[in-house]
């Protein structure tokens, strides 16, 4: 019966389950009794943990595969948010940041709220914004679309004048506050917005502006509201005292005995491990490229220190320092949330992660971003390597390969920097392709700290050399910018326009008149109406037209012309004279007409086939490139009636309505002044122009004064008139174009026509040595001309400017290589702002007519009569305002007649060599007063690629090679 009972399955199965389970608890009973201690020496002792490898950064080259962004290992200390339990955070924090300062090692500190010498707390975000308000005078402006008027106007922008001509407002200060509330407007807010947009692109030129045109609020305003809340405190206008005490008590819970220092120093650290979010598993670095000293004592105090990780990472490294800096851009923490939306939310970039903030770094984030790697290993208790489970190495970044030479970008900027510095003195630059004293009538050129020079390939558009003076070491970026580092970059005087300004890509957002430069364009227009290069027109020396007389060079300098010259002569010499006679189609040494038409819209027709009025294409975004602006009839006539507007709404009151005809209000008024300036292009003669404005309703007597002012002063003036096309014609006017556009421009002449998209991006290849993207040549069109030959016509002018009687033969009579060349100088207006402008005007107090105690009396007065204006809390303005009240006689113009003028702009640009064309350069020169300055600069590029500067056998080759191409 047991037999049967054994075979039976169910027993079976229920012996079987006993077995196992005796043997599990046998097992384990062993396991916990005999061999219990040596298991829990094993789980003390063993860490399985996942370490993350970060991946290189992809490499930057030039051409020829020369290093200009690499990579460099460096200690870091890193952080893991899930091997530190919270009892431990604080004491942690404190260790770490401890023997960080004791190393004076740079630690990531993103915890807003600082407390002052004086023991103040204060928000970081809140200085930010004071600081920008300090460096542009506008301490007294609440709003921030206030702030961005007031500067904005401040830069004379022609955008904001015309707006406040367009409304009527003439008051600064009145117009900022309309401006700021119809940002909140439904029925405003486009335009205002348009208008912001537009404003913008051109302030960003010359400094920064924090400020949203999507909110109209300051940005670092909004970074303090997103923290508030990101922090459960809904107070937006909480003290920072008070939210420093909320968010250590309620959100870190950092014990009340800790002083304030450690209470902030703790919080420093949870900060970054709370920005991690849900992410434990991935190290949070708090410092970067720390000392020796600091790992040793790290590494000595490990135990104390759980959690905390030194590991050695690449960081970004640039061995040439500031050599190609704005080619090559900065980096930066993601921090803007449009960079928070695109890298870490849609590309899973880590929170703590560099990218590329401006230049190829920015362009081309995406391939040059490698992909991370990690290893599963097994530490002991003190962080030591037990054994590696397993490991993903990192995936570098791609190789970017430039189409830059770095030795000729190197020649640029060095020659670029010392023809500066010798300007400035009124030196001798020499070197073995010529000695010349560069100072002219005017003596040393102080002022010329500003410069910028761009080189291309004639036959590809390829970028060779793209230079910027000041520039900066683009190191600083690598790990972050101290705030320190950041300062010595901006400028001292932010209210210089022309202040020299390191981080500005002058050859990309830079946009002036072209001044002579631009003459080559006219001379092709008329040689293709058919006009001969060797029609000689006489030099009279200046040409009248009503009141303005228009005056060639060598007669406004010296009284004296330069007689009959044909077309090459008149580029070599670059005489004004020949070229408004061209743009005008008028011989003026003759007086008669040229014997082919010639008027501004061929010009512009000309300028817009070299695409003068496009970007190049350069492979840079941020900044962004600047098109330039050619010229037009429209935009005159828009100015025109702008003003008019404006002037009509200063003019026109109640009492000017005939109340027999209409009604007598504001509305009346309006629609009259609108009915007067839509009559602008089509100017109707003064009888019936009067007749109409009487019909609109304005009193007889009234309407004959507004007849007068309304014909004479602006309709008259709305039409493109003669003088403004003699202007076009050499370059002054309203033309801007930027320096990487005028070397396209030189690079189509000198190539028979061919425009290509300038391009600075060779190709790009993966870690494994793959081509992923290839950039060729771009060619966008051979611009149409009627005879290629006419090109050759101006080219030999410009080969006579280095030439014979040309305006640059003193920088090349030593020089073996020929090339074809044009100065120009771009005239610049206005008065240098002094860095303070209070203790100037107080200077000059007696040459004004007043003394200081009425001065003092009168702006404390107009305070007090305005105290809801927010002009007059701005002592500059109301100072100003002070004066002219107590002296009727002194006028703007007065009071800056003590302030230096600003120098003109100098262009210096060509090709070489001149028969067989290879490279293109522009170098302009802020403040350089004359173009032929840049000269120096040119040939020494020119030497540099033409290998004049090797040795030996070198030098040898390179010169057979050249004559052999």
């Amino acid at each position: 019966m047991l037999l049967k009972k054994l075979n039976d399955r169910y027993t079976i199965t229920i012996i079987t389950f006993f077995l196992i389970i005796a043997i599990i608890i046998f097992r384990l009973a062993s396991i916990m009794i005999v061999e219990g201690e040596t298991y829990r020496e094993l789980a003390e002792n063993r860490i399985f943990k996942s370490i993350p490898l970060s991946a290189p950064r992809g490499e930057i080259r030039d051409r020829y595969g020369r290093l200009l962004a690499g990579n460099r290992p460096s200690y870091t200390i890193q952080i893991m948010k899930n091997e530190i339990v919270d009892e431990k955070i604080n004491e942690v924090a404190l260790n770490i940041i401890h023997i960080l300062e004791l190393n004076e090692d740079r630690y990531n500190d993103e915890f807003p709220i600082v407390i002052n010498e004086e023991g103040e707390y204060v928000f970081i975000f809140d200085e930010e914004v004071e600081a920008w308000k300090r460096a542009n005078e506008l301490q007294d402006v609440e709003t921030a679309a206030e702030a961005f008027f007031i500067i904005a106007e401040a830069y004379k922008l022609k955008e904001i004048e015309d707006w406040m001509i367009l409304h009527g407002l003439q008051d600064v200060g009145q117009a900022a506050k309309v401006f700021a509330l119809w940002v909140h407007d439904e029925n405003h807010q486009d335009e205002v917005n348009t208008l912001g947009y537009d404003v913008q692109q051109q302030l960003i030129q010359h400094l920064s502006i924090p400020i949203s045109i999507r909110t109209w609020k300051f940005t670092e305003q909004m970074k303090k509201e997103n923290w508030l809340e990101s922090h459960r405190i809904t107070e937006l206008d909480i003290s920072a005292e008070d939210a420093f005490f909320d968010v250590r008590d309620n959100i870190y819970k950092v014990p009340a005995d800790h002083s304030l220092a450690d209470a902030r120093k703790i919080m420093v650290i949870r900060e970054q491990l709370r920005k991690q979010g849900y992410l434990q598993y991935q190290p949070v670095r708090i410092a970067y490229d720390i000392s020796r000293e600091s790992v040793v004592q790290i590494e000595e105090n490990i135990m104390d220190l759980p959690g905390i990780r030194v590991d050695v990472e690449p960081i970004r490294y640039y061995p040439e320092g500031q050599t190609a800096a704005h080619i090559l851009g900065t980096l930066g923490k993601i921090s803007q949330q449009s960079e928070i939306d695109r890298f870490i939310n849609e590309l899973g970039y880590a929170p703590g992660d560099i990218i590329g903030k401006t230049g190829v770094e920015h362009k081309f984030e995406e391939y040059l971003k490698g992909k991370d790697g990690y290893q599963k290993v097994i530490v002991d208790s003190k962080g030591r390597l037990i054994e590696v489970l397993e490991k993903v190495d990192p995936i570098p970044g791609n190789t970017l390969y430039l189409t830059i030479d770095l030795n000729l970008q190197k020649k640029t900027e060095e020659s670029m920097k010392d023809v500066l510095e010798t300007v400035q003195v009124g030196g001798v630059y020499e070197t073995q392709w010529g000695s010349n004293r560069l100072v002219g009538t005017s003596g040393p050129m102080k002022n010329a700290t500003s410069a910028s020079t761009v080189v291309t390939d004639v036959h590809t558009g390829e970028l060779l050399a793209l230079a910027n003076y000041p520039s900066y070491d683009p190191n600083l970026f690598a790990t972050g910018i101290s705030m320190t580092d950041w300062q010595s970059l901006i400028p001292e005087n932010e209210r210089d326009l022309l202040a020299p300004r390191p981080l500005t890509n002058i050859a990309l957002s830079t946009a002036i008149q072209p001044g002579s430069t631009y003459k080559m364009i006219v001379g092709l227009a008329a040689l293709e109406q058919g006009l001969s290069p060797n029609y000689r027109i006489l030099d009279r020396g200046f040409i009248q037209i009503g009141g303005h007389s228009f005056g060639n060079w060598r007669w406004n300098m010296y009284r004296t012309t330069s007689g009959y010259q044909n077309m090459y002569e008149a580029i070599a010499d670059s005489n004004n004279f020949y070229f408004y006679s061209l743009g005008t189609g008028r011989d003026y040494g003759a007086n008669r007409n040229l014997p082919v038409p010639m008027n501004v819209d061929k010009m512009i027709d000309y300028t817009l086939r070299f695409g003068l009025d496009e970007r190049t294409g350069i492979e840079i975004d941020v900044p962004r490139e600047r098109s330039g602006g050619v010229p037009s009839l429209e935009s005159k006539t828009t100015t025109i009636k702008a003003l008019l507007r404006r002037h009509l709404t200063r003019l026109i009151t109640l009492d000017d309505l005939d109340e027999t005809k209409v009604e007598v209000n504001n509305e009346t008024i309006d629609g009259i002044i609108e009915e007067i300036v839509g009559w602008t292009e089509e100017n109707p003669s003064r009888g019936v122009l009067y007749n109409r404005i009487v019909d609109l309703g304005i009193k007889s007597d009234k309407a004959n004064l507004y007849t007068d002012i309304v014909k004479y002063n602006y309709f008259i003036q709305a039409e493109w008139s003669t003088a403004d096309t003699m202007n076009f014609s050499i370059g002054q006017g309203e033309h801007s174009y930027t320096p990487i556009q005028m070397t396209s421009y030189m690079m189509i002449l000198a190539n028979g026509g061919y425009r290509y998209q300038t391009s600075l991006l060779n190709k790009i290849q993966s870690n494994d040595g793959e081509v992923i993207l290839e950039s060729p040549p771009e060619l966008i069109e051979r611009i149409p001309l009627n005879d290629y030959k006419n090109l050759e016509h101006i080219n030999r002018g410009m080969y006579e400017v280095s030439t014979g009687i040309g305006t640059a033969r003193n920088y090349f009579n030593r020089f073996p290589i020929d090339v074809a060349v044009k100065t120009g100088t771009a005239q610049r207006s206005g008065k240098i702002p002094p860095l303070d402008e209070v203790e100037y005007l107080r200077k000059h107090f007696g040459n004004f007519g007043v003394n200081e105690a009425a001065v003092e009396a009168k702006m404390q007065e107009m305070k007090e009569e305005n105290p809801n204006d927010v002009m007059y809390k701005d002592d500059i303005f109301v100072m100003r305002e002070a004066i002219k009240k107590l002296n009727p006689r002194i006028k703007n113009v007065d009071l800056d007649k003590f302030k230096e003028d600003y120098g003109n702009y100098a262009w210096f640009t060509g090709f070489a060599p001149y028969e067989n064309p290879e490279i293109a350069i522009s170098v302009l020169i802020f403040q350089g007063g004359s173009g032929g300055y840049g000269a120096p600069v040119f040939r020494e590029i020119v030497a540099e690629y033409m290998g004049l500067n090797l040795e030996g056998d070198e030098k040898t080759n390179v010169m057979g090679n050249y004559m052999t191409r």
